[in-house]
């Protein structure tokens, strides 16, 4: 770009108010502070004298361009954030965007040349603790490597030594200029006694040692709070949770489990030391992958559900008594996760909580009941599972204690007493109370508060069988689909609220209701015997009778144009379902793979290549996580059985196209973009969407895709990696919804159940 010149002016907007440059200068502290910076952009300079790597650290934005590169940003000021950047011999330029933060906590940035051109970064280390006396397997850590070279570093190995004892961890693939978190073990079977120890992490290239670091790791007691690291599956980082072990074990029983998700800024392992040990149960925090992450939505959601399982493998909870509580963020959590998951809980306790991440701070508490203009509209329906209040009837599936102290300036107390109105409409079994004075935290009462624990002793999860009425709703089946006895497996129309509404009578063999938005419902008949014939009436229909053939059976049943039949297990390989549902977010989920282009021109590669390295950094910094990129080229499919793939570039540009996206209705190339019978022309449209991988049944493809280099930049604008933010399961646009927003949006819609356009729900103008 040109040197920006003060008072130019960049836009004008649809009030008559210009954007324009402007002269600003550092601090004392070397920082650069003001209200333009708070979404705005900072224009810096760096003169080389010659071509070189550097290491970039800029500190309190969302993201910047470095020479033209996308690069993530530092948007909490965290610090540890290191990016290797080449330097071309004179002049570099940074484009900065601040945050909402940035007028306040400043814009830092600075260029360091490293001492190797491979480095380990421990300052943002995840590690165990080792719990003493227990027999040690093999542990988990994690730290960052640095490749500042423009090559990708293959053949790596971590040595670990703790105390004598040594391990050897192979190490993924680090692409070229740029950082990866990656894993390795370590054993601690010579620790014997509680304190901190230094184990010391090398890392080797044909055995060669390229750096080496030191790393603390504490070792506790076994009744005293601690972390433990796991491999994730949802995108094989090493992640952890945080325990607040139970305070004394009984004979014979098993403990009750207690999930606590935290608020913002705050680290699982804090969360669990805010809790004084139970003598009746174990406190268990996920991190939502980071203190910050997603809000306990789409991946923080994720990450809890996968604690969740590892905590009920690891202390063998007592399956009627599981609970959930959190705190501020963790309070919207709980709320999420009560809503949408009824039946795992058998009571929930928000603290200090918001319900909806869409209505937090806005005049009323509510989201926009529908959008302004039809294409506005169908990408909100898109954040339909974020919003609980239309899901707030599931809360009856258990007990709920909201906690909120009266005095919180953060969270308003106005939504616990929203959500109070709420279930008083209907909830026949929750408490509330406000805490006289309380501010936003007052002390660990805040969330360890003994009439929540009081509360959550009367609780327990029913046994299916004695569960004889349902009220679910889910507005995706991938997400949330079954409730006691019941599930949803197909919707009629995606990501519109389903539910279903059913009283069972087993004397009279008999189950009857009503359903909204289901296309596919199965009944598990658990309680019946074999030969007993049942009578199934829905939505005031004739009844269907069903013979029970064998013990366990699970009944089918097809929502027609007109009436509901009885059929056979659906083959959801091939469907949109529980599984599988769509959504251009849902490939992201299953480990996924980036696959970036080397067929098309030079510029197409590039943008290619770095919006893939752009996204795994994002990646790395909102989710602790992971990502193998690969060149379309060395893409092979077996390689890559059953995960996600992401792909970047268009079937012009990009090798691996044509195998994972032939049959796709979308199709983009080199100057246009087909979405069914229609073409659009030009080199500025960009496009989202997915569509499922033909060699799996529960994986799919993500496409970042332009016509050109107009439109792959445009593709640069969305944060896909946003907790709640909902999109489609494809969305074309052009440049020009840079600038207009919505305006610039072609089409978006939703495939039909059988992945067709033609079934589904579309909009264009």
């Amino acid at each position: 770009m040109k040197r920006p010149v003060e008072g130019q002016v960049v836009f004008t907007g649809e009030d008559g108010r210009s954007a324009a440059w402007r002269a600003i200068s550092a601090d004392s502290a070397n920082e650069f502070k003001g209200r333009a910076l708070a979404n705005g952009y900072l224009y810096l300079t760096y003169q080389s004298d010659r071509e070189q790597a550097a290491l970039l650290h800029v500190s309190g934005h969302s993201m910047l361009y470095f020479n033209g590169q996308p690069r993530t940003g530092d948007i909490y000021s965290d610090g540890w954030l290191q990016l290797p950047v080449q330097l071309k011999k004179g002049t570099n330029e940074l484009i900065i965007r601040g945050s909402r933060f940035s007028a306040w906590a400043g814009i830092s940035a600075k260029l360091d040349v490293p001492a190797k051109p491979v480095l380990i970064n421990k300052e943002d280390p995840t590690l165990p603790s080792i719990i003493v006396g227990t027999q040690q397997q093999p542990l988990w850590g994690a730290v960052v490597v640095i490749n500042t070279s423009n090559k990708p570093l293959t053949n790596l190995q971590f040595k670990s030594q703790l105390r004598g004892k040594e391990l050897i961890t192979a190490v993924p693939t680090v692409p070229a200029m740029t950082i990866r978190k990656v894993g390795f073990r370590i054993d601690p079977g010579s620790v014997q006694a509680k304190g901190e120890y230094t184990a010391h992490i090398s890392l080797l290239q044909k055995g060669k040692v390229l750096d080496a670091q030191e790393v603390k790791i504490g070792a506790v007691e076994p009744h005293e709070h601690y972390s433990s690291t796991f491999v994730s599956d949802i995108d094989g980082s090493v992640q952890y949770f945080g325990v607040a072990p139970q305070s004394q074990t009984k004979s014979n029983t098993s403990p009750a489990l207690f999930l606590s998700v935290h608020g913002a800024g705050v680290e699982a392992i804090g969360q669990a030391r805010a809790y004084q040990p139970k003598d009746w149960g174990v406190v268990v925090t996920p991190t939502n992958r980071r203190p910050r992450g997603f809000n306990w939505e789409d991946w923080g959601r994720l990450d809890a559900l996968e604690v969740f399982e590892l905590a009920k493998k690891k202390f063998n909870p007592d399956p009627k008594h599981i609970y959930l509580t959190g705190h501020s963020m963790g309070g919207h959590g709980t709320w999420y996760l009560g809503a949408t998951y009824p039946g795992k809980w058998a009571a929930i306790a928000p603290c200090a909580g918001y319900p909806t991440l869409s209505a937090y701070g806005s005049a009323d508490g509510k989201i926009p009941e529908a959008g302004k203009t039809a294409m506005e509209s169908l990408l909100l329906q898109a954040s339909n599972p974020s919003n609980v209040l239309e899901l707030a009837q599931n809360y009856g599936a258990g007990g709920v204690y909201i906690h909120h102290g009266d005095s919180d300036k953060v969270v308003s107390v106005d939504y616990a007493r929203q959500m109070r109105a709420v279930l008083a409409s209907f909830h026949k079994d929750f408490s509330y109370y406000e805490y006289p004075g309380g501010s936003h935290w007052f002390g660990n009462e805040s969330v360890d508060w003994k009439p929540i624990f009081d509360y959550f002793r009367w609780h327990t999860i029913p046994e299916d069988s004695a569960v004889n009425k349902i009220n679910f709703s889910t507005a995706n089946p991938a997400i949330s689909s079954t409730y006691h006895w019941v599930s949803v497996m197909q919707q009629q129309e995606a990501l519109k609220y389903s539910r279903v509404q059913l009283d069972r009578n087993k004397k009279s063999k008999a189950i009857a209701g009503k359903t909204e938005n289901i296309g596919i419902l199965s009944i598990a008949l658990n309680d019946f015997q074999k030969g007993d014939k049942i009578s199934i009436s829905l939505d005031n229909q004739a009844p269907l009778s069903y013979e029970v053939k064998a013990e366990g059976e699970t009944v089918y049943l097809y929502k027609g144009d007109s009436s509901w039949k009885l059929g056979k297990k659906p083959a959801l390989d091939t469907q949109k379902g529980a599984g599988r549902n769509g959504t251009f977010k849902e490939p992201f989920n299953h480990r996924m793979v980036f696959v970036y282009s080397t067929a098309g021109s030079k510029e197409e590669n590039e943008w290619s290549y770095n919006k893939a390295r752009y996204d795994a950094e994002v990646w790395y910094y909102r989710g602790n996580g992971a990502v193998d990129i690969v060149a379309d080229k060395d893409f092979k499919p077996a390689a890559f059985a059953d995960r996600g793939v992401i792909l970047y570039g268009n079937a012009t540009s990009n090798r691996a196209w044509k195998g994972l996206l032939g049959k796709s209705p979308i199709q983009a190339q080199r100057g246009s973009l087909k979405v069914g019978d229609k073409v659009y022309k030009g080199d500025d449209l960009g496009a989202y969407f997915m569509w499922p991988r033909p060699d799996s049944e529960v994986a799919s493809v993500a496409v970042i895709t332009g016509t050109g280099l107009k439109g792959m930049q445009a593709a640069d604008a969305n944060q896909y990696f946003a907790g709640g933010s909902g999109f489609p399961d494809y969305m074309v646009f052009t440049l020009d919804m840079l600038k207009k927003g919505l305006g610039g949006v072609k089409a978006a819609g939703f495939y039909g159940n059988d992945w067709s356009l033609e079934k589904g729900q579309q909009v264009k103008q």
